[in-house]
């Protein structure tokens, strides 16, 4: 039976205003809580002022235009986050009685992700109309945040953390290419020098993103640095500097593959490329694994060939 002190912070309603601290604490800021819960940023103030109030215990103190945990809000987090991640495994035990038609899937991809995981999450509703499911695209360092914090079920890398104990399961290939414009002067030219490339202005991803990180590598493994001339947070950013002449880039082919109309682009035959990568399921160790989960990963593994064939290497659309 609940103690006293619990049953009184559940008649004052604890349980929302927790939901709305966590979300303060975990962003930093009580106007992206707010924007995260689809509040209103007074409704977010309120709501912590009052379980502050209950708890008699100061939980933020604002330093300027910032907002920071006192050290009860800091112990409080704490203890959310461990009831929250109880109510987790708690709504996937249900789940799993329940059975796949009954459960929720909660899938983060990194960006890239975003040109095959609808598809496969509209092949998988199909099947399971009633599943919830909800879908987070973030750059890697986005989703390795997510992941550390145990947010989703699943998580779509493609380069994974190496720092993390995971279990991780191959799907799809990913392989990265040199986009130009089509009528570049080098598109058209077979094995060309990834130096011919030093002196191109360069399009890279931001800081984060994992895309970033291989492009680099390819270039600091030929002892080269690339000549950057902008940092932009897509891939579709990316493409349309490419069409507007402002220089080349390192992307995924699927930004590619799935364009519906990439006669404008070209992919160079430059040495030392594709780059082979593989989009992988990844998840923490020791993670208890939802049947419905389960059975999207299941889909996944024997749909990737289709996948691949028709919207990947489908050579008749694909320029090279």
């Amino acid at each position: 039976m609940p103690s006293a002190g619990i049953r009184r912070h559940l008649r004052h309603g604890m349980l929302p205003q927790l939901a709305v601290f966590e979300a303060a604490a975990r962003l930093g800021s009580f106007t992206r809580a707010a924007e995260s819960l689809h509040l209103a940023q007074p409704t977010v103030s309120t709501q912590i002022r009052k379980l502050s109030e209950t708890l008699e215990l100061p939980l933020f103190e604002q330093i300027g235009r910032k907002v920071h945990l006192t050290s009860a809000g800091a112990a409080l987090y704490e203890g959310c986050q461990e009831l929250f991640s109880t109510f987790e495994r708690l709504e996937d035990r249900l789940a799993g009685l329940r059975g796949v038609d009954g459960g929720r899937l909660k899938l983060a991809v990194s960006t890239t992700g975003k040109y095959f995981a609808p598809r496969l999450l509209a092949r998988f509703v199909a099947d399971h109309p009633n599943v919830e499911v909800s879908l987070q695209i973030h750059n890697r360092q986005g989703l390795i945040e997510r992941f550390t914090r145990n947010e989703d079920d699943l998580y779509v890398f493609s380069n994974p953390p190496t720092d993390c104990e995971l279990v991780s399961q191959p799907i799809l290939p990913n392989p990265l290419v040199v986009f130009a414009r089509a009528d570049h002067p080098l598109a058209g030219h077979r094995r060309i020098p990834i130096s011919a490339l030093a002196s191109e202005p360069f399009l890279m991803r931001e800081a984060g993103s994992g895309t970033r990180l291989v492009a680099l590598e390819a270039f600091d493994r030929a002892g080269l640095q690339p000549n950057i001339r902008m940092e932009l947070s897509t891939n579709e950013a990316i493409k349309q500097a490419i069409l507007a002449g402002l220089g080349i880039s390192i992307l995924s082919r699927y930004t590619l593959g799935l364009d519906s109309d990439p006669s404008q682009l070209a992919v160079l035959d430059v040495e030392g490329f594709p780059i082979s990568r593989r989009w992988q399921f990844v998840y923490p160790v020791g993670k208890q694994i939802s049947p419905t989960a389960r059975a999207f990963m299941d889909l996944v593994r024997d749909e990737a060939k289709v996948l691949v064939q028709d919207h990947l290497t489908g050579g008749a659309h694909l320029p090279t």
